[in-house]
């Protein structure tokens, strides 16, 4: 199947929209791409250098520094995934933690932080045969993906998810602290005035509430045949 399209994933925290990009471009021989990892090592660059906290957000000062900040993903041998890389080191475990969680919103909605990540996202998809997930995909950075989903749970759903994901890493969080989290990103998403977290008039939306991890990917999956032929 020599033909390639653009798959675009957006979608809210927690639904999911990494584990099916992975498993997407794997099946389809794809290069996948975490969007939301790479405004997650910002974040953690921006917190090692106290330029952002729960209380306050230096965004001069980090908007000073982004021509330092190097970003890459490398293919790991032991999980067959593409580790993120800041600055030379990987950082995959540490953009994980709920503190990275709990202040990526507020960097993310930085106007000159997505600038540089979205020209970054649009250089590696511009040969197709990409799969990216994050929040402004299909409405900023693929305009004219051929395949664009928008993935959708509830939020005590998401929440159970990531509480799992965390305390099976041996992370101590409570389910409240989680679902507040969930709640509180949801809102910023949604609201900041540069990409917010917006359907894309022809993505198709796909609630996965009540669907297992299987039953999500053959029915992506079957939409991206569709496409293909």
């Amino acid at each position: 199947m020599n033909k390639k399209i653009t798959i675009a994933i957006d979608g809210y925290s927690s639904t999911g929209k990494s584990t099916v990009a992975k498993e997407l471009a794997k099946a389809l021989e794809y290069i996948y791409v975490d969007s939301g990892a790479m405004y997650r090592a910002v974040t953690l660059y921006a917190m090692q250098n106290d330029f952002v906290g729960s209380s306050f957000f230096n965004d001069e000062s980090l908007i000073n520094k982004l021509n330092e900040i190097q970003l890459h993903f490398q293919l790991n041998a032991k999980t067959a995934n593409a580790d993120m890389y800041l600055n030379g080191e990987n950082v995959e475990k540490e953009i994980r933690t709920l503190e990275v969680s709990n202040l990526v919103s507020k960097v993310s909605a930085n106007s000159d932080v997505r600038k540089k990540l979205v020209a970054i996202q649009k250089e590696m998809g511009k040969n197709k045969g990409v799969v990216m997930d994050g929040r402004d995909i299909g409405t900023v950075v693929f305009k004219d993906a051929e395949l664009k989903i928008f993935m959708n749970a509830s939020a005590d759903t998401r929440a159970e998810r990531r509480y799992k994901e965390l305390t099976d890493k041996g992370e101590n969080v409570s389910y409240e602290e989680i679902l507040k989290n969930v709640v509180e990103r949801d809102q910023m998403d949604t609201s900041r005035k540069d990409s917010p977290l917006v359907k894309a008039s022809d993505a198709i939306e796909i609630d996965n509430s009540n669907l297992t991890r299987k039953e999500q990917f053959d029915k992506i999956l079957s939409l991206v045949k569709d496409k293909l032929n």
